[in-house]
């Protein structure tokens, strides 16, 4: 008897690809709220200090990463005639959109306590993963190619990025567009409700467009789920040595990811005063362009991080997309400090901004499709080691890395706003500017310093295509018992 590597041999199809993706959209949902807005809501909305806010999202990440390996573990024990995921990905949305919607309509629609917010953030990250950890486990399942499984992770941030991005459309022209822009109270709620909407519709959606290939009962039974032997088998699971290489470069790359996006609406509005430049007639400003760039940005990504991995590989696209992401977009901050910026608030400034933010964001991507990609690999390193798939343990490994580094870049993010000292509801165009440029520094600092160590890492994963192959024909030409 030959195992199963995978569920489709060869080239995928193009509707399984677009399926499998549009399961990412509710986490590009979750990831544009959680890191683009959350923290401007509870800071500025509802008058919460910056401080406590960013520790109450990193304590939250930080609990859902130790339920994490949890959840993969579980995923990848469960046994029915649906397979391992799809119990998961049918039962997890439904509960998550109401924990959503709660996120943005607290009682009293005033702000909460420190352990209130910590709570339904901890809520709304544990569901979320109980759709995201089954979701992405699928793709090593599919696919053992190594160019295909890029070719999913494209689609999947693709998926999360639109996602994301037509949310972003939404808050700036629908939901938040009145006289106060970001900082009017009731458009969260509506920012809510829509985006719990689409969450259920991404997660459940896509379960139901790859429920004919994967709803089969597993190969063998596992053994029933204990703590114990729970986290026995993810220790063994991390102590593969590309896992703990990948994680390295992994943290400081996420955590940059982290503080970058939810750093980004306060860097536009008081940096870059992009609400306060005006986009023709209307009422519009190139504030409004912010997430069209961010789209373009994507697009560039998907045509080129296919030809990178062919022609350099993962690690090395991964590094060098790093170390030359940081050049472009840390530019503006550079000129800025030296006075050789155009006027902030100008036409000019805003278009040379999201010139430089289109490459150098798209690179940023194909450092995270690369890394993600990588995990793909260590499944079969680790099987050829142990005999054993562990989808879900890699796989809620990852998560555990990228949130406790999100939270770490949220929590870094509103200790550099008090720092700075950038008071709540302040009014942009009376910010002085050695708070602006206080927060510049700290911001481009540790930009810097991650930017660097994600690179040198990244660039040392050990598994490349040609080790990957070979250990791939070798299982699959090794009959089984």
């Amino acid at each position: 008897m030959v195992p199963r590597m995978s569920l489709v041999q060869g080239k995928l199809p193009l509707r399984l690809k677009l399926i499998h993706g549009f399961g990412a959209v509710a986490f590009g949902v979750k990831d544009t709220g959680f890191s683009f807005f959350l923290l401007l809501f509870y800071n500025q909305v509802l008058g919460m200090d910056a401080g406590l806010v960013s520790l109450a999202l990193l304590i939250a990440l930080l609990v859902d990463a130790v339920v994490d390996p949890i959840l993969g573990n579980l995923s990848d024990r469960t046994y029915t005639r649906w397979g391992r995921r799809l119990p998961w990905l049918y039962a997890a949305p439904i509960p998550l959109a109401f924990a959503w919607v709660f996120l943005w309509s607290p009682p009293g629609a005033e702000a909460p306590s420190f352990m209130g917010l910590v709570g339904i953030a901890v809520v709304v990250r544990i569901l979320l993963s109980a759709c995201e950890v089954p979701s992405i486990s699928l793709l090593p399942e599919i696919t053992s190619d190594y160019v295909e499984r890029t070719t999913l992770f494209r689609y999947r941030y693709l998926s999360g990025w639109l996602g994301g991005l037509f949310m972003m459309v939404l808050a700036y022209s629908v939901f938040l567009s009145g006289e106060n822009g970001l900082l009017q109270r009731d458009g969260y709620y509506s920012f809510g409700l829509f985006g719990a909407i689409l969450m259920v519709i991404s997660v459940m959606g896509s379960a139901l467009g790859q429920h004919k290939l994967v709803a089969n009962l597993p190969e063998t039974k596992p053994a029933p789920f204990s703590i114990k032997a729970c986290f026995a088998e993810i220790y063994e699971a991390f102590s593969e040595k590309a896992f703990l290489i990948f994680a390295a470069g992994g943290l400081a790359a996420y955590i940059s990811q982290g503080m970058s996006f939810s750093m980004s609406n306060y860097l536009n509005v008081f940096v870059w005063r992009l609400d306060a430049t005006p986009l023709g007639e209307g009422g519009m400003t190139m504030l409004n362009l912010y997430p069209f760039a961010l789209f373009l940005s994507v697009i560039v990504m998907f045509f080129i991080v296919g030809p990178m991995h062919a022609k350099l590989g993962k690690p090395k696209s991964a590094a060098i997309s790093a170390l030359i992401s940081l050049v472009i977009l840390l530019s503006p901050y550079g000129a800025l400090l030296m006075g050789a910026w155009p006027q902030v608030g100008s036409m000019g400034s805003a278009l040379l901004l999201y010139g430089l933010l289109v490459p150098g964001n798209a690179l940023a991507i194909v450092v995270m499709v690369s890394a993600s990609s990588m995990i793909a690999e260590i499944v079969e390193a680790y099987q050829e080691r142990t005999g054993m798939r562990a989808e879900g343990a890699f796989y809620s490994g990852n998560w555990l890395v990228q949130k406790c580094a999100t939270g770490v870049g949220i929590f870094l993010s509103g200790q550099f706003l008090s720092l700075a000292q950038l008071s709540p509801s302040a009014d942009p165009a009376g910010v002085p500017d050695s708070v602006i440029s206080d927060l510049v520094i700290y911001f481009g600092s540790a930009t810097i310093v991650l930017a660097c160590i994600a690179a040198y890492w990244l660039g040392r994963f050990p598994i490349n295509r040609e080790d990957h192959e070979a250990r791939v024909a070798a299982m699959a030409a090794k009959p089984t018992e």
